[in-house]
């Protein structure tokens, strides 16, 4: 592994939901497309991109800012998933699943930071 974020679990986990997000976005109306599912993509793709860019800080106090923003992101995603479930976007179901997930991710993304303070 060439670099450190390639052996953090967290990292993983969010490049997989980043993907099913985007997958998820295709399934809204096009008119959305510069909006909503652009807003949840950029922020499902900030989760990854922010634990990658931390992980290569110079102390733990850096990483543990860019876990941060990374768990804010996190719940960026949370929210637009709320907001395509009240427009009628998402089902319960696929919104339930999604949520879960998101919840999970989140409390990893703590769970690590704490280990790492």
């Amino acid at each position: 592994m060439a670099f450190r974020f390639e052996g953090l679990q967290i990292w993983y986990q969010a490049l997989e939901l980043s993907v099913e997000v985007n997958d998820l976005a295709k399934t809204f109306p096009p008119f959305e497309l510069y909006s909503l599912s652009n807003q949840m993509r950029r922020a499902s793709d900030s989760v990854v991109l922010n634990i990658a860019e931390g992980s290569t800080g110079q102390s733990r106090l850096e990483f543990c800012r860019f876990l941060r923003y990374a768990l804010r992101s996190g719940i960026e995603v949370v929210s637009c998933f709320f907001i395509a479930k009240a427009k009628g976007y998402l089902s319960d179901e696929v919104f339930q699943k999604f949520y879960a997930k998101y919840e999970h991710l989140c409390k990893m993304i703590t769970n690590f930071q704490k280990s790492h303070q």
